[in-house]
């Protein structure tokens, strides 16, 4: 009878647990989506255009632009645009915001977005070998012992192949068939491969070459086809079906004038650098990549996730560091730089982040970047071989910033970090009865000896004297922040961070005096 009564109550106490553990809240539930605080940001940025424009129409000038056109998107919009010069100077034809500049190397984050796209779609996987895809390439690497080369290195240049840019440029109107000779003739390499960043055009023309391989389409058609007819982009990747009066023609800057540069028709290495278009549609593109931040709960993006364009703007491989980088002012503020998927991930000293791509071709150079932190990006397309862009981009934006007074997004304090914020502050600073509390893990106070926490908290309450305010909890994610407690002669700081249960417990504290 004791045994069945044993055996009841462990039941009985095994389907409360469950009862208990089910009708606990789902945290990811209680999810609050980062926020812009300044809600005037687009009229900051546009009370500044004639400053903006009046950079760009300076550093063209004083590189030599035969004609530029620009655009800053913030919020997805295209909110301040310009144009200055000659998209033809045969004809003297002015450029504008609809003239359409073959961007170069800005096509490769189109190429990687559509291989990522085929990835969500089950019909490929990154870490696949190219040689299931491409059987001239088994067995293609610097040594022996390396293993196979796969999609995701191709994205991130870590295949191995060598630094191609001026080669590369000049075989656009390449043929499927001479791209798999010459694989066939064995490629050469520069590293083994998956141990090193080195930009190859080869990669990303082998990247179109599998679009078609793996949908039946040229990368160009899969391309317009999912992408650009659903964002209603204006965009070619053979410059012949661009109207003549909306055609960037390109130029070489040779003995103070300017060579016109002969166009190459579309082949398979468009992939990595043969798309045309305008400001007006690229700004398009560029709003698709703004949108997919910040994570958010509300409906998907119907042409990729949004999951996936922030796996694009990921650093997956470190590419360099520039100790000496600076914003044109003179100020050291070193900065490094990673690849990512088809994309370039640039981080300062201030932990401001930049995210796009450089473009340069025989007659043409382009740049685009966003910074998702503050919901701005801008663009540059210029018609003169390797125009420098990527520099003035930066400039523009770190003065944009700074003119219009813009804020990096906003997270909201989470229900459990502001529920365990108020918690502790009623227990110090005695810290009594803090371990029946249930606030704290249960590692807390073998990390922490009460004694020794009541005695440095007491220390810190009196030097700063009587409580006068208690500032705002401010998060650096979900689980973790700090606060401000303010005295009559002082103030401390407060830092905490909680576990991954549910619901989650105090971890880590920290206390110090604010000098």
């Amino acid at each position: 009878m004791q045994s069945m009564v044993k055996r009841i109550t462990t039941i009985v106490y095994t389907c409360c647990s469950v009862i208990i553990a089910t009708a606990q809240p789902n945290p990811n539930e209680q999810y609050q989506t980062p926020f812009f605080a300044d809600k005037d940001r687009a009229a900051k940025v546009k009370a500044i255009a004639p400053v903006i424009q009046s950079m760009y129409s300076n550093y063209a000038k004083a590189n030599h632009f035969p004609s530029f056109s620009f655009g800053v998107v913030v919020d997805g919009e295209l909110i301040v645009s310009g144009s200055e010069g000659y998209s033809n100077i045969t004809n003297q034809t002015k450029a504008n915001t609809r003239t359409m500049y073959r961007i170069a190397s800005m096509s490769k984050s189109v190429t990687a977005m559509a291989i990522i796209k085929l990835r969500d779609e089950g019909k490929l996987k990154l870490d696949d070998p190219v040689s299931n895809y491409i059987p001239e390439l088994k067995n293609q690497a610097l040594t022996k012992d390396a293993a196979p080369i796969t999609i995701r290195e191709l994205l991130t240049h870590s295949s191995g192949l060598p630094e191609d840019n001026p080669w590369g440029d000049r075989q656009l109107a390449d043929t499927e068939e001479e791209l798999i000779e010459l694989f066939k003739k064995q490629l050469s390499f520069s590293n083994v491969n998956g141990t090193e960043y080195e930009y190859s055009n080869v990669g990303f023309a082998t990247l179109g070459l599998i679009i078609k391989k793996v949908t039946g389409l040229s990368y160009s058609e899969y391309i317009n086809q999912h992408f650009f007819k659903r964002l209603g982009m204006q965009a070619a990747w053979d410059y012949r079906k661009v109207p003549t009066d909306q055609l960037a023609k390109g130029y070489r800057y040779v003995n103070d004038s300017f060579k016109e540069e002969p166009l190459l028709p579309d082949g398979i290495y468009g992939a990595m650098g043969g798309l045309i278009t305008s400001v007006e549609s690229f700004s398009k593109y560029m709003a698709m990549h703004q949108q997919a931040w910040p994570a958010r709960n509300d409906a998907e993006n119907i042409i990729i996730n949004r999951s996936s364009i922030r796996e694009m703007h990921q650093p997956w491989r470190f590419a360099s560091m520039n100790p000496y980088f600076n914003y044109g002012n003179g100020i050291a503020c070193p900065a490094v730089s990673a690849y990512g998927y088809g994309l370039n991930i640039f981080r300062d000293c201030n932990n401001k982040v930049y995210v796009g791509h450089s473009g340069g071709l025989p007659g043409f150079g382009s740049n685009w970047r966003i910074m998702p932190e503050y919901g701005i990006g801008v663009v540059l397309l210029a018609n003169v071989t390797y125009a420098p862009t990527s520099s003035i981009n930066l400039k523009v934006l770190d003065s944009v910033i700074k003119l219009a007074g813009l804020k990096p997004i906003q997270l909201p304090v989470s229900t459990i970090l502001n529920q365990r914020k108020n918690e502790l502050v009623k227990l110090l600073p005695n810290f009594s009865n803090a371990k029946k509390s249930g606030i704290f893990a249960e590692n807390f106070f073998d990390d922490y000896y009460t004694d020794s926490l009541v005695k440095q908290a007491t220390t810190a309450f009196q030097t700063i004297g009587k409580i006068t305010k208690i500032e705002e909890l401010i998060p650096e994610n979900q689980l973790r922040g700090s606060f401000i407690i303010h005295g009559e002669k002082g103030k401390l700081k407060i830092f905490f961070t909680l576990t991954p249960e549910n619901p989650a417990l105090i971890q880590e504290y920290r206390l110090s005096v604010v000098k």
